[in-house]
């Protein structure tokens, strides 16, 4: 899958609200009420990734997720980065 130039990604973006562009990832910050509904997400979110066969960087900090996808086989964002965002904020509906 080919890497989306920079002007491409920053395109893409404009759709996905919350996403931004970071040290060479989408990078999106959840925030959840406690530490329990944000492990649910995560394990929402590992489902997806597992489904999709991309997997992102995931840190947790107590109520906090961050994630951050980039396709380390082409050696940066493609459009399968944008797909698994737009999934993930599916699955953030339902946190």
């Amino acid at each position: 899958m080919a890497t989306l130039s920079e002007a491409e990604v920053r395109g893409k973006l404009q759709s996905l609200a919350g996403w931004k562009l970071a040290s060479g990832n989408l990078e999106r910050v959840f925030t959840f009420e406690s530490f329990l509904p944000a492990i649910a997400f995560v394990n929402r979110v590992a489902g997806a990734a597992e489904s999709a066969g991309h997997h992102p960087d995931i840190a947790i900090n107590y109520n906090r997720v961050t994630l951050a996808l980039s396709t380390h086989s082409a050696g940066g964002i493609t459009q399968k980065d944008f797909d698994l965002a737009r999934e993930i904020d599916r699955l953030q509906g339902g946190a």
